[in-house]
């Protein structure tokens, strides 16, 4: 059995069940610029490309409407605001998360979440097990996911090897994350995408519950 002792993984959809924070603080933008506002299933489907592919989902004709930048700085104000109304990590996270750093292992996130709201979900959820939480911040030169810059920053940060690193998340996007950053992935069934999808997508390794994650 191969011996993992980095994890980096990926946030929304895989450590937290952000969705109804994503779909209130999305249709939340929509209604200030008179836009139509999406279901939940909706926002499900639109997330885990960051907040402005969220958006450009989101708001009618995209970055081409006159309103676009407006509706996403409305987003992210009053999402860095909202992040924690009901988000909460999934069942059985939380003692993963401390069990794996009780055995010495390193833990990391990285999301396409924009930096600030993932380094303040972290701090709130996960203030004694996650090392590091890398966000969006392609203004610093780190491109979003799926390019490998924020595994690659995170495995720097924590000064780990990423020959014993795996990647944990529960999307598309974290299955190309993964191979752009030369790491095993695994993909998780209780998140934002189901287990169909996923192997349409490439996965190949999976896990149905947190505890799972100790014994792959």
């Amino acid at each position: 059995m191969r011996h993992w002792n980095t994890y980096i993984f990926d946030l929304d959809g895989t450590l937290l069940d952000t969705l109804d924070d994503l779909a209130a603080a999305t249709n939340y933008a929509l209604r200030q610029y008179g836009m139509p506002e999406h279901t939940r299933d909706d926002i499900r489907r639109f997330v885990g490309n960051g907040v402005r592919m969220l958006m450009v989902r989101a708001v009618p004709g995209g970055e081409q409407n006159p309103q676009f930048e407006d509706a996403l700085a409305t987003f992210r104000e009053y999402y860095l605001h909202h992040a924690q109304d009901v988000t909460v990590p999934y069942p059985g996270i939380a003692e993963l998360l401390s069990e794996l750093r009780r055995c010495g292992c390193r833990v990391a996130v990285v999301s396409n979440k924009f930096c600030a709201a993932t380094e303040t979900l972290c701090r709130h959820f996960f203030p004694t097990t996650v090392e590091v939480a890398i966000g969006e911040n392609e203004a610093a030169g780190i491109r979003r996911k799926p390019a490998p810059d924020t595994v690659n920053e995170a495995l720097r940060q924590l000064g780990a090897d990423a020959a014993t690193a795996v990647y944990v998340g529960d999307s598309e996007v974290d299955i190309l994350t993964a191979r752009a950053a030369h790491l095993p992935c695994i993909s998780v069934l209780w998140g934002f995408r189901d287990r169909q999808f996923l192997l349409e997508h490439g996965a190949t390794c999976f896990a149905n519950r947190p505890a799972d994650l100790l014994r792959l």
